[in-house]
């Protein structure tokens, strides 16, 4: 028997909703990036875009365990002596809370152009609503699926 190997005729796409509000943020990447690849399906072939569109609701309500919110995230502006910090805390509470769970969604992926391409798929709100809705997506129960996933 040969090995099946999708084609971009083969591929179907659907519209995942996930609700953010209490779910641990390293589980709930874990789950995203899994959808975004595709690896959920049985055909799955790893050079092609086989991944469903997901929508995140609620990122600003992401749970972390342990000192993480104290941590701090650093970049480097590009000038010499540029480099700059902010705690996760700070990030949630300011204007894009949303940035910490696409970052987290995108570390989990390889670093290539077809994960570069696979993020594109990805949706992140910090509110409960979204402009999605005449894609009709599904909602994904991730606080269901596992009683880790949520935090109390």
């Amino acid at each position: 028997m040969k090995t099946f190997s999708a084609t971009p005729a083969d591929i179907d796409k659907k519209w995942i909703v996930i609700d953010a509000d209490g779910i641990v943020l390293g589980r709930l990447a874990s789950i995203v990036a899994t959808r975004l690849r595709g690896k959920h399906k049985p055909s799955f072939t790893p050079s092609q875009d086989m991944g469903d569109n997901v929508i995140v609701i609620n990122a600003d309500k992401v749970q972390l365990t342990g000192k993480k919110r104290d941590k701090p995230n650093y970049w480097h502006t590009g000038h010499p002596g540029g480099i700059k910090s902010r705690t996760t805390a700070e990030i949630l509470e300011g204007a894009y809370p949303e940035r910490v769970v696409m970052q987290a969604v995108k570390r989990m992926l390889p670093s290539n152009r077809l994960a570069r391409r696979q993020m594109t798929n990805l949706r992140v709100y910090a509110g409960t609503e979204h402009p999605h809705e005449a894609q009709s997506p599904e909602v994904l129960d991730v606080k269901s699926m596992n009683k880790k996933n949520t935090r109390v």
